[in-house]
Order: C-alpha cells, then structure tokens, then sequence
C-alpha cells in the first residue's frame, strides 16, 4: 500500500470515527438511551471516571458498566425508575484523534463537553472531559469495545445520571 492510500485510510477511519461520535452524541441528546447499548459490542465497557483516579491509576469510578446487558439496565433505571426535574442535554465532540491501528482494534480520544439546560433555565456546564476508546469494525461498522470517559468537572450537577 502507498502512502497516499495509507493516508486515505487513515483520514476514511478518522471521518467513520467522528460519525459514531456524533450519532452516539445525537442518541443521548434525543433521549434515544434505547439506542445507546447498540453502539457498543456485546462484552463492551463503559465507564465513567474522574481524571484524578484516571491519573492515579485508583479503579474508582462513577460508573461502569461490563456488557450491553448491564447497560440496558441502566437505560432501563433511567427511562422508568427514576425521578428528577427534566432537562436537555447537548454534547459537543471535538474531531477525534486516532492513537493506534492494530488490526481490527482502533484507539482514540476525542475531547467532549456536554451542557445541561433546564426548561425555561439557562444553559450551565454539566460535564467535561474526554473520550478514551477501543473500537473494533462488528458487521461492518465501528462499534465501541470500551469506552472511557474521563471527566475534568471536580463536581458533578446533581448526580450523573444519563450517559456522557
């Protein structure tokens, strides 16, 4: 393979990796949360970790889900169990950075930001961080094998309870 076409792969990975982001953002924004299992594989992880344990290598998190089961579990817990004041979610996702291309498995990071307005509120920062994910192709297209977000935000609003 050339270089040219090397490049071309790469910038073709780096536009399918920025879609799942923003169809992934799209999902959570539209209250989708059914949908939001389906970007993962079966035995994906989702986790959601404050930068200070990231860093210190302490396993502590937020969150973690092992599997789409356990995940929609949670969707389940969000969408009928529990209660709170409503309020709309808007992520924004940088363009992602690929970190590594071993074979199937691609590694990259993307920074997010995700604001939170309350009905006839103001806009506030819910949520700041950034993506570290493993992505493998599953029946022709990208679908995470984990995702880890890791938030900057020393205090989180309320409590975390829609996915990031």
């Amino acid at each position: 393979m050339t270089a040219s076409e090397q490049g071309l792969q790469r910038l073709m990975l780096q536009q399918e990796v920025d879609q799942l982001n923003a169809a992934y953002a799209a999902a959570l924004d539209e209250k989708r949360f059914e949908e939001w299992p389906e970007f993962f594989v079966e035995d994906g992880r989702y986790k959601v970790q404050a930068r200070e344990n990231f860093d210190r290598g302490l396993p502590l998190a937020l969150m973690a889900l092992e599997s789409q089961g356990m995940m929609k579990d949670r969707v389940y817990g969000v969408t009928q169990t529990i209660y709170h004041g409503p309020y709309y979610m808007r992520h924004i996702i940088s363009p992602a950075r690929i970190v590594s291309l071993n074979g199937d498995v691609v590694c990259a990071e993307a920074n997010y930001a995700v604001f939170r307005t309350k009905p006839g509120g103001v806009s506030e920062v819910y949520n700041v961080g950034r993506y570290i994910d493993e992505l493998i192709k599953k029946d022709g297209s990208l679908k995470f094998r984990s995702r880890l977000c890791v938030y900057d935000s020393e205090m989180i609003l309320n409590s975390l309870i829609y996915p990031v």
